[in-house]
């Protein structure tokens, strides 16, 4: 059986949060529950949250009377927190990449590489589905999808060939995506130029953006002063807002000034000012690592 996903970074995310035996840290991405398994490793007493929304990664589940496993999106990382009774904590770990497991299921449609239904749904609990937001939404929003989370070239006639196609027939599997886009795919450039569709769906499907801000937001609630939030990401726009909130405070990116010193209000300050990035070794072992960017940031002693 494949391994349901090889972390990411292990050893640099996990140190970037610089565990404490008895601390409480949350892994809000847990999938293969790789960097989980490498926390509690490092742990005593200490404790760990891990947040999935993926009903998949229930078997992967340590059986440790440390760790607590919370069934839904880090976006309501807050309410978990307090639901649960903790205080606030010492790390925080986000890993923003889609599982091996979710791009390797064929039935999850999120790969091109098989002829599945456009399913794409993180959650399965949740209704949309990447075959509704191709069917279903108008031309302004499907543009907009595909110029702004899947920075898609000739993103106008990519949609002018999906209205044409679905006038005709509903479009349903990755089959019939491929068909209906095939004239505006760049020969030579295929995977590229897929992976670049595939990107702005999923997106769209799993509302990927917002949570990362309304995550990011509460972070700065939930951390000790003094605790680490260490992010992994994978493209370009999830990382702009990463980067923006390291340095600014906020997903925006906007320098907001105290009155009186002038000094910038920002809950955070950076551990680590260059990128952290994957190795060739690790990149020719896992080359799903190779668009990994690692940033670590310190809640400022208040």
């Amino acid at each position: 059986m494949a391994e349901y996903h090889v972390p990411v970074l292990l050893r640099e995310s996990v140190d970037g949060l610089d565990i404490k035996p008895d601390g409480d840290y949350l892994d809000l991405t847990f999938g293969g529950g790789g960097h989980s398994r490498e926390i509690l490793r490092r742990l005593g007493a200490g404790r760990l949250m891990g947040f999935d929304q993926d009903e998949d990664v229930l078997p992967n589940i340590p059986e440790d009377e440390r760790f607590v496993f919370v069934n839904h999106n880090f976006r309501y990382l807050q309410n978990f927190v307090r639901y649960y009774g903790w205080g606030q904590v010492d790390g925080i770990l986000a890993d923003l990449g889609v599982s091996s497991h979710e791009f390797d299921e064929a039935e999850r449609g999120f790969s091109f590489r098989f002829d599945a239904e456009l399913d794409m749904r993180m959650n399965r609990r949740s209704v949309l589905k990447a075959s509704d937001v191709l069917n279903d939404y108008p031309e302004e929003q499907l543009l907009s999808i595909f110029r702004n989370y899947g920075e898609v070239e000739n993103a106008g006639r990519l949609v002018a060939a999906l209205l044409k196609a679905r006038q005709e027939k509903a479009i349903v599997s990755s089959d019939d995506l491929y068909r209906a886009i095939l004239p505006c795919v760049p020969k030579m450039k295929e995977k590229k130029y897929l992976a670049k569709v595939y990107q702005a769906l999923r997106i769209e499907v799993n509302g990927e953006l917002d949570a990362l801000k309304e995550m990011l937001v509460q972070t700065a609630k939930v951390l000790k002063p003094g605790g680490r939030l260490v992010v992994i990401t994978y493209h370009s726009l999830e990382d702009r807002i990463v980067k923006n909130f390291f340095k600014t405070g906020n997903v925006e990116g906007k320098e907001e000034k105290d009155l009186l010193y002038g000094r910038v209000n920002n809950a955070f300050e950076l551990v680590n000012r260059k990128i952290i990035v994957p190795s060739e070794e690790e990149i020719a072992s896992n080359p799903r690592a190779r668009s990994a960017k690692l940033r670590i940031a310190r809640k400022v002693e208040e």
